[in-house]
């Protein structure tokens, strides 16, 4: 029998969805429009499949994640995961600091940073651009009023253009909604 996962890790759990995911060959031809484009352009998960249910939402849900979390320029990719890894870690969203972490240290060949921010939150010892981010995303997760023109110099301090600290706040963001409905949608379970 699978327990259900509390502690952060990069070892992905399995995520059980509560509702029922859409079984393709029950599929309309609106939700199959719909799942053309996924959220990694790789495979459409049970997630996606939940989701699926709701064609109109999943129809801007996609292209905005990928937007967000793809698109070229601004923040580096890695840099955009750690967004995602801090707001996950502070909704308590084992499953998507999951993906998150491990995405990040495939795109880095570097464990290390994904180690010490589980190990020691905001308190890790890493870089000072990587502290500036996961520390923004840490404290726009946890009350978005609280962010203030101090957190944007901190960021400018470390190095981070407009640019940048734009697509920093929209991983993070994205994240303080993605992380909510896998919540209500289902939960981690361990193998």
């Amino acid at each position: 029998m699978s327990k259900v996962v509390h502690e952060f890790t990069t070892a992905i759990p399995e995520w059980k969805p509560y509702v029922r995911p859409l079984d393709l060959t029950e599929a309309s031809a609106a939700q199959l429009e719909a799942l053309k484009i996924t959220p990694s352009n790789t495979k459409v998960s049970d997630y996606v499949l939940v989701l699926a249910h709701d064609v109109e939402t999943l129809t801007h849900r996609s292209p905005l994640f990928n937007g967000v979390m793809y698109n070229k320029g601004g923040l580096s990719r890695a840099e955009r995961e750690i967004g995602a890894v801090g707001a996950s870690i502070v909704n308590r969203c084992i499953y998507c600091a999951a993906v998150h972490a491990s995405r990040y240290n495939q795109l880095t060949k570097d464990e290390t940073v994904i180690a010490a921010i589980f190990a020691d939150g905001v308190d890790a010892e890493i870089s000072p651009r990587l502290k500036a981010i996961l520390d923004f995303s840490v404290k726009l997760s946890k009350c978005p009023s609280d962010a203030d023109a101090s957190d944007m110099q901190a960021l400018v301090d470390a190095g981070l253009g407009k640019d940048e600290i734009l697509d920093l706040i929209l991983s993070s963001s994205l994240f303080g909604w993605a992380n909510r409905l896998m919540h209500t949608l289902g939960e981690p379970l361990a193998e």
